[in-house]
């Protein structure tokens, strides 16, 4: 019997994905290990590898479809002996999944509530079968997310065009349909325009969201809402750490030279070492204070932003650092990173410095309790002594989850901070 190809779940968070591209074309030999797909998620694009054998018989949704829920055919596969012909005949019984679980329907068995015994022929997702009487009963093919937003938004789903294979009413359709029920359906809300939507509004062009700068929009839209922030700011001077920072990268002969990030990185990894009660996050149940200090660093990448994580930074060396940041750094903006390089770090780091700001103030990443912004190294007059002196100084503003870290715990971690920069060499201690 042929096999189902699902839509895998790529993280533990992840519900749906956009697939990308097929690697693989129906009428396809397909051996084990073999990609087939490339599925975009909130944060990556990655690869979809053949779990059997056999021949790719249907592609059951197509490349650039957005909106594809986890564990929902995406392809059949056909074994030995099995013909395309074959699927074709499979009605009654549901095809085995290729990852061992039961696959979602590719459609409701039974007549959606919404539609009438006799309804009228609808072009599009509706499709028309004989029912045990004899009389013909209206089938309504939509994925389960449609569905669910649908019945949110008030969308007649018998008046709705699909989109998505065999005309499946997907999440861009209902997003498209508006709010009203029973009237025509409207095109995607994605599409460019040219005409203001608004009185006076200029000329414009629609730009779609993707999937990560929706993750994005609404992650952080969460954690301005329901995390109490407070943010603590110090200015601290750099000269001490870009003075050791020249001798470590004297001493490096051929290897890669350190950045000051990669320093910086080091000293807030030391620096929630020895403040422990900010290397936590909440929940409704406890505080959980992490025994790993996984610093999580911002990394600008085409189209939004993702975190890539230095793991146990804290016990690495410098040369470690600056190694995995490379690598982690290169994956990130080719957009290859996997879920475990990128999730469940403990608190973050985020650097515009290269991009000559002074100070800014970072938004949390949940469910992480804190993040640390630093700006541009830029030489200042100081006072030091009773004496005016020239001095290259840096802004590093803590964000902070009131919840979880006080503001006595977050300004002695942020005075550790300062004190490491300015002293590096207390990093060994």
């Amino acid at each position: 019997m042929p096999i189902n190809i699902l839509m895998p779940a790529l993280s533990p968070t992840m519900t749906e994905g956009k697939l990308s591209k097929w690697l693989k074309g129906e009428g396809d030999k397909v051996k084990s290990g073999d990609v087939l797909a490339e599925i975009e998620t909130d944060k990556a694009t990655m690869e979809v590898e053949a779990v059997d054998e056999g021949v790719l018989g249907k592609i059951l949704v197509q490349a650039g479809t957005e909106g594809v829920a986890v564990n929902t055919p995406i392809a059949m596969l056909l074994g030995e002996g099995e013909k395309a012909s074959d699927l074709k005949e499979i009605t009654a019984e549901t095809p085995r999944a290729s990852n061992g679980k039961a696959p979602l329907p590719l459609a409701n068995k039974t007549p959606n509530p919404i539609t009438t015994a006799k309804p009228q022929p609808i072009s599009g997702p509706s499709m028309t079968t004989s029912s045990s009487h004899g009389e013909p009963s209206s089938r309504i093919f939509a994925s389960p997310l449609a569905r669910r937003l649908a019945a949110n938004a008030g969308v007649d789903l018998s008046k709705v065009r699909g989109s998505g294979p065999h005309g499946r009413i997907v999440k861009a359709d209902i997003e498209g349909a508006g709010s009203g029920k029973g009237g025509a359906a409207r095109g995607p809300i994605s599409q460019p325009t040219t005409a203001g939507a608004l009185p006076f509004e200029p000329a414009f062009e629609l730009q779609p969201l993707s999937m990560m700068r929706k993750t994005i929009a609404r992650r952080l839209t969460e954690s301005k809402q329901q995390v109490p922030h407070y943010y603590l700011t110090v200015e601290v001077c750099l000269d001490a750490l870009l003075d050791a920072r020249t001798k470590l990268n004297s001493l490096s002969g051929d290897a890669g030279k350190l950045s000051v990030n990669d320093l910086l990185i080091k000293i807030l990894a030391v620096a929630l070492n020895k403040n422990p009660d900010c290397n936590v996050s909440y929940t409704d149940e406890g505080i959980k204070k992490y025994t790993s200090v996984d610093v999580a660093v911002a990394v600008a990448i085409p189209g939004g932003l993702i975190t890539p994580v230095i793991r146990g930074a804290d016990h690495k060396g410098l040369a470690q650092i600056s190694a995995d940041m490379r690598d982690l750094a290169g994956k990130a903006k080719s957009g290859k990173l996997t879920p475990e390089e990128y999730q469940g770090g403990t608190f973050s780091l985020s650097n515009l410095g290269m991009f000559g700001i002074r100070e800014f103030i970072a938004v949390i990443n949940p469910p992480q309790a804190g993040i640390l912004a630093v700006g541009a190294g830029e030489q200042r007059a100081i006072v030091r002594d009773g004496q005016v002196v020239v001095a290259t100084m840096m802004m590093a503003t803590l964000s902070a989850d009131h919840r979880a870290i006080d503001g006595a715990t977050g300004a002695q971690m942020l005075k550790t901070f300062k004190n490491l920069v300015e002293n590096p060499v207390a990093m060994i201690l």
